[in-house]
């Protein structure tokens, strides 16, 4: 499955920010000053949008090739297969 570039970087902002709303209510419960508090929240937050970040350029780096050239190779072929039958 191809996603792109802009909709990767949204999904790691949302997934950012849901890990961001979830620490801040369970640190809240916990028994610390409202300062540590908001900058856990936003070390956490900012944590997962890079470890996304790079989950996706890993992917990328591992991936063959793109779907364009997937589709230019396949034209590739068929071309030279009509080629090759209109020399019969």
């Amino acid at each position: 499955m191809h996603i792109s570039t802009r909709t990767a970087g949204f999904r790691n902002l949302a997934l950012s920010v849901v890990n961001g709303a979830i620490t801040l209510i369970v640190l809240l419960i916990a028994p610390l000053g409202l300062a540590a508090v908001i900058i856990n929240t936003l070390l956490i937050t900012a944590a997962t949008f890079v470890a996304g970040e790079i989950a996706d350029r890993v992917i990328r780096y591992l991936q063959p090739c793109s779907a364009e050239e997937i589709f230019r190779n396949s034209q590739q072929i068929q071309s030279r297969d009509r080629r090759q039958i209109d020399r019969r």
